[in-house]
């Protein structure tokens, strides 16, 4: 039974580790990516690997990031009770999980088509990068945007084994969205990041000027989701959803202020949880019911 118990509690701290429960930021959009490149839903075979790849792709690049800020997690006490700071899980064990994944999202774009494939490379590439982004440039936020926004323009090829421009304006959307967020989510570390040289948004803007740049971000966001509406063609349900991802980016907007952060997590998380999974639900709905 303890060794039961062992392995339960290793599951727990893994699934802690890389933020299982964030998938829903990027899944939903890489789901109606691939409603909207199929005219429908894709076949059972593609969407299991659409949705291994993803796993095998965000888990990879949880587990690098984390080993390569373990020691300035450690010294932030925000983040010195993650996994590795605190010795719940070791170095060895995050490495071979680190390979396993990548091996998994290696497995699946080759399993998907030629192009696919081609690109897994660049976008393990890309994941990695954003671990070291902190330390020379404000823009992080923008990379782990352009991490994020592989998912929807990942799928599209997925399905279709080319690229479009729906897909680029829907990735491009999932990037400007994410930026804005996780500017939110950075203020938390504001003075940390400026006192020991990391770079973001707040530390460079200030919470006030960081907060005016993410509103740009998400209204450039609700603006190429707009475009991707009109050109699919999708009717009211799409529309109904990209209303309510609008309202839902202005409450998150409104309940966080400079000097006042005690509400981040329900605009970092329960707001853009929403975002995501209306979005998606009001997308592929008004494709099938075409």
């Amino acid at each position: 039974m303890s060794r039961v118990g062992g392995v339960a509690r290793l599951l727990r701290t893994t699934l802690e580790m890389i933020k299982f429960s964030h998938t829903i930021f990027a899944l939903p959009f890489a789901l109606l990516s691939a409603v909207l490149a199929a005219g429908g839903w894709p076949d059972l075979s593609t969407l299991v690997k659409i949705l291994l790849a993803m796993v095998g792709a965000r888990s990879a690049a949880m587990a690098h990031n984390r080993l390569v800020d373990r020691e300035i997690d450690a010294a932030n006490p925000r983040t010195a009770t993650r996994a590795l700071p605190s010795g719940a899980l070791s170095v060895v064990y995050v490495r071979v999980f680190l390979a396993v994944s990548v091996a998994v999202f290696m497995g699946a774009a080759a399993s998907l088509n030629r192009l696919t494939f081609l690109l897994s490379p660049v976008a393990l590439a890309l994941l990695f990068l954003y671990s070291y982004a902190k330390r020379f440039t404000s823009l992080t936020h923008l990379l782990l945007g352009l991490c994020l926004a592989m998912a929807p323009v990942g799928a599209w090829i997925a399905v279709r084994g080319d690229l479009s421009l729906t897909a680029i304006l829907l990735g491009l959307a999932v990037l400007f969205w994410t930026a804005g967020f996780d500017v939110i989510y950075s203020l938390q570390d504001e003075e940390y990041d400026r006192r020991v040289g990391l770079r973001s948004l707040p530390a460079k803007l200030g919470s006030r000027g960081a907060l005016l740049l993410s509103a740009a971000f998400h209204g450039i966001m609700v603006a190429l989701l707009i475009a991707v509406w009109r050109l699919t063609g999708s009717g009211w349900l799409f529309g109904l959803g990209i209303a309510a991802t609008a309202a839902a980016l202005v409450f998150q907007h409104a309940i966080v202020r400079p000097g006042d952060l005690s509400r981040v997590n329900a605009a970092f998380f329960t707001a853009n949880g929403f975002v995501s999974i209306a979005l998606a639900v009001c997308g592929i709905a008004d494709v099938l019911t075409k």
